[in-house]
């Protein structure tokens, strides 16, 4: 709708309809701010606009100022001179024709926004640091604050830019891209201030509350899309339930953002939901403000008890807490969980895409199974595609198209440990156990450290990697290797234990773990310690070796050019074949990870390697004693304060 059409006098006459007090407006707040008495003593409504200007008023204050005001500022003034606006903090009261004039910027606000523009600033910048120069200063009453109309900053109609400028704020002005803008967006907040009024009630709240409910319901049967515009528009008018129900699906759209859901902790339906998800930022460690006896309160202030709160945060900080919903639902999750656990992180995706359906909402004011985002085995898995394929699956007993299935996360095999990381890079050296048709559960009996237990399941990105070293924990010897191993199954029944934060070198003390992991069937050793980093004299190497039944059957160890062998290789593993000196290391690297692939059927899950969470626990060392005429090195670096 153009500014010429735009009918000023149904929306300031809707407006003045409406107009009842804040409930937080003080009594006798002042006539012009809602109530006055009348001449029998009684408390009558005081609208808040004038009566129009007419043409002769307007084009007076037109020629005052010297620039025709644009249309909808125009249109404003012929049917209210002047308004209250009313907001809780901010502007109180725009004038009318006789009471508006240039801002001048009496306070040099341009020199200090033009000193900030630096050597390429934006256009939208350029327009801010002039601004305060142009502008028509619109406010008669306000705290501290201007409502600013930019004639420098036009559009294609004409239409002029307000800034409205919190001066005590400290922040930058915000931009509304016409009059007619600013007073639609102070309509809405005039509406949202008033929600708890329960005696506000009229067209405009009850047609934004039918919209939350279709929103609900179009969430429900898999339509978020259309459910979102639905949900924003009612926000911005403050409607219940607009806010949570939008939050879930922001949420879902991206996990790993911040995102509150108010009183809603305290509801017994929903505190299984909620509580875990709002914890998980200090669960993280990321809450800064007061620590966690202000995160506690601020809790215990939205109406949930205080042990409840302690005992969520808790198990959501060493990583214990389970999404446990009843019903089918639970069940599936459940089974997911025993599936991501050990790494299998697709197949616990499609067990859970699966049982969607099955999901049922607890309350109306839940639409999605938001708890799964707390949890710290599934909750990793969620990723923005699997949150969109989440909304878009319809639920809680709704029907609708269900959405195509994003595609798997894991490559197969083990080629990816060959491509570059998170970081650019690639992994700077990796080593892994695998023992075919085990419990990975097992594998800290066969080659962990004397009383190795697993941990709860890691994030690999906040975890340290690093295992004792021998002056910080006492039985540890000096030439001793022992690394913390992440542990699960791949998907061809293989455990295994992987150590790809591997900073020491391949040296001749090393001893395999392969003998030691195979009492109960085979088991194979893979070590790669490619020295990308900082080569000297240490050359790449590559190590392989495989036994069964507790005996070493065969292996090789490849350092630069140089080969040594034992036992009855196959062909297809020979490194004669495999590693060829013309090609570049990474070459040959990834051509023996296709052939262990190949040959072996080994794999390793990246997506849980590298984004999940998987238990871990700390090995027996990777090297041996040194023997007589034997000898080794030991250097640590200790930061000395000054």
């Amino acid at each position: 709708m153009s500014s010429e059409s735009f009918n000023w006098h149904e929306f300031l006459g809707r407006w003045q309809e409406e107009w009842v007090p804040r409930p937080d407006a003080d009594e006798g707040e002042g006539e012009g701010e809602g109530e006055g008495e009348g001449e029998d003593g009684e408390q009558t409504l005081v609208r808040p606009g004038r009566p129009g200007a007419d043409e002769a008023a307007i084009a007076a204050a037109e020629e005052r100022l010297g620039r025709r005001l644009p249309l909808s500022y125009r249109g404003f003034l012929a049917v209210s001179d002047g308004w209250h606006v009313d907001q809780t903090a901010g502007i109180y009261q725009l004038g009318g024709t006789s009471d508006i004039d240039w801002f001048q910027d009496p306070y040099d606000m341009t020199r200090l926004y033009e000193q900030n523009l630096g050597d390429n600033p934006r256009k939208e910048d350029v327009l801010l640091a002039g601004m305060w120069q142009r502008a028509l200063r619109l406010e008669t009453d306000s705290d501290m604050s201007y409502a600013l109309l930019d004639p420098g900053d036009s559009d294609q109609d004409g239409e002029w830019a307000l800034y409205v400028h919190k001066g005590w704020s400290g922040e930058l002005p915000v931009r509304y891209p016409s009059f007619r803008a600013y007073m639609e967006a102070m309509y809405r907040g005039f509406h949202s201030d008033r929600v708890a009024r329960p005696d506000f009630v009229n067209a405009i709240t009850r047609a934004q509350d039918a919209h939350v409910e279709e929103a609900r319901l179009l969430a429900l049967r898999g339509r978020y899309e259309e459910a979102m515009p639905l949900l924003e528009e009612a926000l911005s008018f403050g409607r219940p339930r607009s806010a949570v129900l939008l939050n879930q699906l922001r949420h879902l759209l991206a996990p790993r953002s911040l995102r509150h859901y108010g009183n809603l902790v305290a509801d017994p339906r929903y505190l299984p939901d909620i509580l875990p998800v709002e914890a998980m930022t200090p669960a993280r460690g990321e809450w800064r403000l007061g620590g966690d006896e202000h995160w506690l309160g601020m809790m215990t202030a939205r109406g949930a008890a205080r042990k409840t709160v302690e005992a969520v945060l808790s198990t959501m900080r060493d990583g214990t807490h389970r999404y446990a919903p009843p019903g089918p639902w639970g069940r599936a999750v459940a089974e997911a969980r025993e599936s991501a656990r050990w790494g299998a992180t697709d197949a616990a995706w499609r067990v859970l895409r699966d049982a969607l359906p099955l999901w049922e909402a607890p309350g109306p004011s839940l639409i999605a199974p938001i708890g799964l985002l707390a949890d710290p085995v599934l909750g990793p898995l969620i990723t923005p595609e699997r949150g969109r394929d989440i909304l878009a699956t319809p639920r809680a007993g709704e029907t609708g198209p269900a959405p195509e299935p994003v595609p798997d996360l894991d490559p197969p095999g083990l080629a990816w440990l060959t491509e570059p990381a998170a970081n650019g890079q690639p992994l700077d050296g990796y080593r892994c156990v695998w023992v075919e048709g085990i419990d990975p559960a097992r594998m800290s009996a066969l080659i962990g450290e004397d009383g190795a237990e697993l941990s709860a399941p890691v994030d690999p990105q906040r975890a340290s990697w690093r295992a004792p070293a021998p002056h910080e924990r006492e039985g540890v010897e000096l030439w001793e290797d022992r690394a913390v191993v992440a542990v699960g199954r791949t998907g061809e029944g293989w455990a295994f234990a992987f150590d790809g934060h591997s900073h020491h070198y391949l040296t001749k003390l090393f001893l395999s773990p392969a003998a030691a992991a195979s009492p109960a069937g085979r088991a194979v050793v893979v070590w790669s310690d490619p020295r990308r980093s900082s080569p000297g004299d240490h050359p790449t190497a590559f190590h392989l070796s495989v036994a069964e039944h507790g005996e070493e059957l065969y292996a090789f160890t490849v350092r630069g050019t140089e080969i040594e062998r034992s036992g009855a290789i196959p062909d297809a593993l020979d490194p004669a074949r495999l590693f060829r000196p013309e090609d570049t290391a990474l070459d040959n690297e990834l051509r023996v990870l296709e052939a262990l692939h190949t040959e072996l059927g080994l794999s390793l899950p990246r997506f849980a390697l590298t984004r999940g969470r998987l238990p871990t626990f700390t090995t027996r060392s990777w090297t041996r004693a040194p023997r007589a005429g034997e000898g080794f090195a030991y250097v640590s670096f200790v930061r000395h304060r000054s």
